[in-house]
């Protein structure tokens, strides 16, 4: 945990009208780290991370990439600073192919007597060659999504994340494991160790505490648009946490965290 942050955000505020969604909200994710985001709904964790995705712009604050303010607030300066959002809804299109969502968008063209041609081997190689390194066995590049199961369709959404024209410094999921049983949580969630001992900066949003408490290195909780704990996630529990979430202070230590 030596490194320096990868990403920060210093004191940002976001407002809807007279609603104040995220105030003053300050904390920093480094190489090789899961930060978990907790809190109830309505608490602006989507918020926090919609803004540094670029999908928003903050109303105040600031967010820095290896020491850089983020400028524009956009998704695109966002990615080309090496920041990836993974939304619950992944995002992909069941009647799409493997190959084909990870590319969406994107897709590696070349050229033949002038017209533009996909580069179909190129890209199918290139997604096998994700997935092997994540350790993700899946063989037919070539069938649909639709066809997947539902820790299959997120591990797609990982690899998809990876192929982008720069290499990703930090990756934002939103409630991966939400909508699956308990073996493909656990296999989701070795998948994001692997990110982590590969050296990306891994953000997880969850409401499922005592998965987040057993794989973030610390823990981010927030309550009514402020962040209330930032730090280690060594010494909490699953009563402490739901404290924290709750209340915002943890009643045994009888004052506010911070």
């Amino acid at each position: 945990m030596s490194a320096a942050p990868v990403l920060e955000a210093v004191g940002v505020s976001k407002s809807y009208g007279r609603v104040r969604a995220v105030t003053d909200v300050s904390f920093d994710v480094r190489p090789g780290e899961i930060l978990g985001v907790v809190g109830d709904n309505g608490a602006g964790k989507s918020t926090l991370m919609s803004m540094v995705s670029g999908a928003l712009a903050p109303d105040s604050g600031r967010l820095r990439v290896a020491g850089r303010d983020l400028t524009p607030h956009t998704i695109g300066a966002a990615r080309a600073a090496g920041i990836e959002m993974i939304y619950q809804d992944l995002g992909l299109s069941d009647n799409l192919s493997i190959v084909e969502n990870v590319f969406l968008g994107r897709e590696w063209t070349g050229g033949v007597r002038g017209l533009p041609v996909l580069r179909k081997r190129a890209m199918r190689e290139r997604t096998r060659a994700v997935l092997e390194e994540l350790g993700i066995d899946l063989h037919d590049m070539n069938v649909l999504v639709e066809g997947l199961s539902g820790g299959q369709r997120q591990m797609v959404a990982i690899a998809r994340a990876l192929v982008t024209e720069n290499e990703p410094r930090v990756m934002v999921m939103d409630e991966p494991t939400a909508a699956l049983g308990t073996t493909e949580s656990d296999g989701v969630n070795a998948l994001i160790r692997r990110l982590r001992d590969r050296g990306y900066a891994v953000i997880v949003i969850s409401h499922r505490i005592p998965e987040i408490l057993s794989m973030a290195d610390r823990l981010l909780v927030m309550k009514g648009g402020r962040n209330v704990y930032h730090g280690p996630t060594e010494g909490l529990d699953v009563e402490r946490c739901v404290q924290l979430i709750v209340a915002g202070t943890l009643a045994t230590a009888g004052e506010a965290v911070r």
